[in-house]
């Protein structure tokens, strides 16, 4: 370049002084060859390489430039060191002379650099290192060892760095201190590396000083070792011992799982195959022409090899390539530590191996369950001669422990291998290791000890293994392992080892068998003992803790695995935890945790249960406390010692345990009476099969319950106390009635009981179940209502008012009311409603008597029987409001529906009460003794002086009060219609002339009622008997036609039938009351129907009339009244449609109509007041009553739908 470009000669050969010294000239040189190489990349636009390559690329690469180009590295200079790498960058990329760069020296200039400034190094490295046309001297090695120039200058791990991560990162790991799985790297080493590769290059350096156009020559270096790395196995891309180094890396993320797994089988196999050197250390010193017998320093050894390799190196010498490869293995022997240690496999390293693998199966478990484990073989031969081996527990490197974790993580990770382990009878081997270990147990052993370590991971492992049915025959067939699994439980110390027991007493109850040989090795002992241990405060206080720091913590998740443990012994859970059902464990578990603590189990809720167990808790179900503890506590390790020391235990399994705070209760089902009758709310867990374990009981202890004795037996006492917790669980608890079905007969023989307590209680159950129909049919069924009949009289008065609830109930069903009726309830019932004193009561029996009155079969039936008592006023009342029932009966009372007063009351109470007496007399002796009343029989209380009653209505009041609010109106018309009718036959005037006033001052009173009579079929009634009777009975009849005129309804009624002819007759016989007659006529001719007009002309009805206008009317009063109302009536015959042409004619024809024609007379007819036929009536109702009679509430209103629509407020 010198020759062909002048101005760079002379510029070197100038005197004078120098514008830039040599190091900024060489920059500005490499600047400028930078810039050339940019100009002309090595690929176009799409990213082809370009051929023939760029000449200044080309030119640069020449073996007389390139060389000289990196011997510039050998300065150090940092700027110019950058900036070769660059220009060696844009040289050699897609350069084919790439892989002949190593001659250069390249490799070991730029390695020795010391400067920070690595990041063009980095990429240059990158990019050329393992591409590189070399031979590695070293026979086994890894692939990327095998490829990469840097194999024999830098660490594997390094090299693997530069690869998986790139050159920034390799740069920033190169320039620091590093310990990881993935680099181990420090200034140290790099400075011995350094040092290696000056040692290696000699005397190039200075004689480049002195001839820089020398050139060096090519010599491989060997590999360069590093004492840091003499202890480590390095696999893949990583060292094993800071990857199993938990504590400082937890979880350093893998890449490639499998891959490192077989690297790792690949290392182990190696390992294992090491055999002893090929060369001992005389031998290599022979090699390399030293004297053999003594030590020479690594500087001799050094120097000698460097003068052999220079003499026999292929390059130099193509004769020399064995005697090469001799050198090369020589040196390499004697500067690994193979020459400084013994030969053969290195414990230490199969231990990293183990548990890089566990690591492996443990994290990555996803990953590698398809893949069957390769490694069994090995594995159990290594477990075999450990287990072997009389140093085991004194060896430094925990091989054994290591196995055991590997066995464990291979068959958590995929049944595949659960079962290859089987078939390589691993289960068997493994078990070897456990007893052995096992066997040096004590209770001066430590969590960190190798025993427990080894046991650990072999009860883990066989936890796993528990899960696949072919394992478990195979464990099956161990019965020792069991007993060993259930001797670790005895160390309490080993907590650690203890949740691992207790998970593979959880696991090995998959299977039937093993449960009862886990019973008998005495399982039950150690899971129980553990639960006392447990501390809820610790789980409830929220605070944080980390694993292992606390004991407590550790004893509360030992006792958490127990509960589970004994859940799964026993067969208590479901899906997915299910496990066949133990019927021996649960009543062991029955009996010594009690029913109520065993059945937790079932909900898998471990901190509830531990919680329950370990508190004082006195409860329907659960009598638990410090002393219950003790008791049991001391029993368990009794039975614990013996079966660990002795190999035996209770047979029972502690099935036959009894607590001494149990003794004096009484338990029915689970359940301890006593409590639950102290707190009857509590709820309980099955209470419907709680009812049916109390009946069974109540069943055997009824002959007790209901026989004559002095004192009540201790049997009469439990079954009153059973009977007491039967009536709390009904009344507390929906939905239990039914299971009363069929048992109400024993039930209503306990109210013959001679204890008033077992009466009471009895009718207490039976009345709770007296709101389900199904129960109410079956106590009808069962026909034993009688004694509840009986009962108003014989029970304690303290429960009759509980009684009469339960009768109010069963009342809803006809059978009931029936047979309660035909054994004397009504009379039992009146009996209490006259004669008690106790104003609830009487109200409470007057509701039961209207709900017998309310039944529609039987009702009518219970109404009469009343009635033989008591007015019927009093039963509507009991209808409508038993409070003012009892207040009627105590008050006295004159109105239109009763007249009451003491003497009645008196005589009522005294008759009712003696025919109740006489009653239960007969029902004493025997209580299915029926009872009736003689139809003849009538206490008569309505015939008072001499006064008409009609519908229970006192006729002479009411027509002095006829406003009054009658209970039933209609009814009262009706019979009122009745007696009319009668009278008119009869002929008693006096007492007819009462029925009518009554009569016409009730339509006056309430209207509404006329509407209603059409229905009845009286007028028609009413007519004929006017038709065929004399003058005595047509007063009713007008009277009554008088008042029903001023209805629509009922003129067109009379409107349909013969009607005029019968009131024409009546009026003509009855001259005395021509007044009403006209003016009755007047009304009904005012609604204009034809067929009224039509039978007046037919009955000659017009012409009297118009002879009415031309008399003088003599004996008649009120004359102008009287024509006018025949004026009115004859006009309203004229406007009919049909007939007033023809009664125009006839009144036309008559002298007398055209004196009336064209004249108004409405001021001769007076407008009457509405009970003019009788004085003016007081205000109506009960508050006509004096203060003393009246009652607290409105007098009872009738309410039947027949009524309904009669009221008139």
């Amino acid at each position: 370049l010198l020759h062909q470009v002048p101005q760079l000669k002379w510029t070197l050969v100038a005197k004078g002084t120098p514008v830039m010294n040599e190091s900024e000239l060489a920059t500005l040189v490499l600047k400028i060859m930078i810039n050339m190489t940019s100009f002309y990349p090595s690929r176009d636009a799409d990213g082809a390489i370009i051929r023939p390559m760029p000449m200044v690329k080309r030119m640069l690469s020449e073996p007389n430039v390139l060389p000289h180009i990196v011997q510039l590295l050998l300065t150090f200079d940092p700027v110019l060191v950058e900036q070769v790498a660059i220009l060696l960058y844009r040289i050699l990329e897609d350069n084919p002379k790439l892989s002949t760069l190593y001659t250069t020296g390249v490799f070991f200039f730029i390695l020795m650099y010391t400067g920070s400034n690595l990041l063009p190094i980095g990429r240059f490295l990158s990019l050329t290192h393992d591409k590189q046309a070399f031979r590695s001297e070293k026979e086994s090695c890894s692939d990327i060892m095998s490829r990469s120039i840097l194999g024999q200058l830098l660490p594997e791990a390094m090299v693997a760095y530069l690869n998986n991560h790139g050159p920034d990162k390799f740069a920033t790991i190169f320039l620091g201190e590093y310990d990881t799985p993935e680099a181990i790297w420090s200034g140290d080493m790099r400075s011995l590396m350094i040092q290696k590769i000056a040692y290696h290059l000699a005397d190039f350096t200075p004689r480049l000083q002195s001839n820089n156009r020398a050139i060096y020559q090519y010599c491989p270096i060997p590999i360069i070792t590093y004492p840091s790395l003499e202890y480590e196995l390095f696999c893949d891309i990583y060292y094993l011992r800071n990857l199993c180094n938990s504590t400082k890396f937890p979880s350093w993320p893998i890449s490639d799982p499998v891959k490192l797994l077989k690297e790792v089988l690949g290392a182990w196999r190696v390992e294992v195959d090491k055999k002893p050197a090929t060369m001992s250390v005389d031998d290599a010193y022979k090699v390399l022409d030293l004297s053999t017998g003594v030590h020479h320093e690594d500087s001799v050894v050094r120097k000698a090899y460097f003068r052999l390799a220079q003499k026999y190196h292929p390059d130099k010498n193509p004769t020399g390539r064995e005697r090469f490869e001799a050198i090369n293995a020589a040196y390499e022997y004697l500067c690994s530590k193979s020459a400084r240690m013994g030969s053969g496999p290195d414990p230490n390293n199969i231990v990293l191996i183990l548990r890089t693998q566990s690591i492996l199966f443990d994290r990555y478990s996803a990953e590698l369950q398809p893949y069957k484990y390769a490694g069994y073989p090995m594995l159990i031969k290594t477990i075999k001669l450990e287990s072997e081996d009389s140093e085991l527990f004194s060896k430094t490197a925990p091989l054994l422990a290591a196995a055991s974790e590997c066995a464990y993580h291979t068959v958590r990770c995929s049944a595949l291998n659960a079962e290859e382990l089987r078939r390589e009878q691993g289960l068997e081997a493994i078990y070897n290791a456990f007893e052995r270990c096992v066997s040096v147990l004590s209770a001066s052993s430590q969590e960190t000890d190798v025993a427990v370590d080894v046991c650990t991971h072999i009860i883990r492992c066989y936890s796993v293994a528990a899960q696949f049915p072919a394992c478990r025959d195979r464990l099956i067939e161990m019965p020792e392992l069991v007993k060993s699994v259930c001797r670790v439980l005895y160390y309490r110390q080993l907590t650690k080892l203890g949740i691992a027991g207790v998970d593979c007493i959880s696991s090995l109850a998959n299977d039937a068998i093993l449960q009862m040989h886990l019973l008998q090795a005495g399982a039950l002992w150690h899971l129980l003992l553990t639960l006392f241990e447990y501390d809820h405060t610790l789980e409830e206080g929220g605070v944080e803790q980390e694993e292992g720091s606390n004991k407590q913590a550790e004893c509360n998740k030992l006792a958490i695995h127990s509960v589970h443990a004994l859940a799964r012994l026993g067969g208590y859970l479901p899906e997915p935890d299910i496990t066949p059902d133990n019927p021996i464990v649960k009543e062991a578990l029955n009996a010594m945790l009690s029913p109520y603590i065993s059945k937790q189990l079932h909900k898998d809720i471990p901190h509830e249960t531990l919680k329950l167990v370990n508190s004082n808790s006195e409860n329907p179900y659960l009598v638990w406390n410090n002393g219950t503890r003790s008791e049991l506590t001391q029993f368990l390790e009794e039975q614990r010692d013996s079966a660990v020391r002795r190999g035996e235990s209770d047979p029972a399994f502690g099935a036959e345990f009894k607590y001494s705070a149990h003794t004096g209760e009484l338990v029915v089902g689970t359940v301890y009476l006593r409590i639950y009758n102290s707190n009857p709310t509590f709820p309980l867990e099955d209470p419907k099969s709680f009812v049916v374990d109390l009946l069974e009981f109540l069943q055997t202890k009824s002959d007790s319950m209901t026989s004559q004795s002095v004192f009540p037996t201790e049997d009469t006492k439990h079954g009153q106390m059973a009977l007491e917790s039967l009536a709390n669980v009904i009344r507390n608890t929906t939905g239990l009635e039914l299971q009363m079905i069929g048992h109400y007969k024993a039930l209503f023989s306990l109210l013959d009981s001679p204890y008033p307590t077992v009466q009471e209680t009895a009718l207490s159950v039976i009345s709770s179940t007296t709101g389900n129909a199904d129960c109410v049919s079956d106590i009808a069924s069962a026909g034993v209502v009688s004694r509840l009949v009986i009962g108003l009289k014989g029970l304690p008065s303290d429960c009759r008012l509980q009684l009469l609830d339960t009768l109010y109930s069963l009342y809803s069903n006809t059978k009931l009311v029936k047979d309660a009726h035909d054994k004397g309830a009504v009379i039992y019932l009146l009996d209490i409603f006259c004669n008690s004193e106790l104003a609830p009561i009487r109200e409470k029996t007057a509701e039961v008597l209207s709900k017998m009155v309310m039944d529609k079969l039987v009702g009518p039936k219970v109404r009469i029987t009343i009635n033989k008592f008591l007015p019927t006023i009093f039963v509507d009342a009991m209808k409508q409001n038993p409070e003012a029932s009892v207040s009627m009966l105590d008050s006295e009372h004159e109105n239109p529906e009763l007249i009451w007063n003491n003497e009645t009351r008196q005589r009522v109470a005294r008759v009712v009460k003696d025919e109740c007496e006489k009653l239960y007399q007969k029902h004493k002796s025997n209580p299915l003794t029926g009872w009736s009343i003689g139809e003849d029989f009538q206490l008569s209380l309505e015939d008072v002086g001499g006064e008409v009653v009609v519908a229970g209505v006192y006729l002479r009041i009411f027509v002095s009060n006829p406003g009054w609010v009658l209970r039933r109106p209609k009814q009262f018309l009706e019979e009122l219609m009745e007696r009319v009718l009668s009278l008119m036959n009869s002929g008693n005037n006096q007492e007819m002339e009462l029925v009518t006033q009554s009569l016409i001052l009730l339509l006056e009173a309430q209207s509404a009622l006329a509407e209603q009579l059409p229905a009845t079929g009286y007028i028609n009634r009413v007519l004929s008997t006017m038709a065929g009777k004399g003058e005595s009975a047509q007063k009713p009849g007008i009277l009554l036609f008088h008042q029903i005129a001023k209805c629509k309804v009922c003129v067109e009624v009379m409107a349909n039938c013969d009607s005029i002819a019968p009131l024409h007759r009546a009026m003509k016989l009855r001259k005395d009351m021509l007044v009403i007659s006209c003016e009755m006529f007047n009304r009904i001719f005012g609604y204009n129907h034809d067929s009224l007009v039509s039978q007046s002309l037919s009955s000659g009805l017009v012409k009297d009339l118009l002879g009415i206008l031309g008399s003088r009317l003599d004996n008649i009063q009120n004359k102008a009244a009287c024509k006018a109302q025949v004026v009115n009536a004859l006009k309203a015959l004229e406007r009919s449609l049909v007939y007033g042409e023809e009664v125009t004619k006839l009144l036309k024809s008559s002298n007398v109509w055209s004196q009336y024609e064209a004249q108004k007379h409405d001021l001769f007819i007076e407008d009457r007041p509405v009970m003019a036929l009788t004085a003016q009536p007081t205000t109506a109702g009960y508050l006509t009553m004096s203060q003393q009679a009246m009652p607290s509430v409105p007098p009872p209103i009738d309410n039947m739908d027949t009524d309904r629509d009669n009221l008139l407020l």
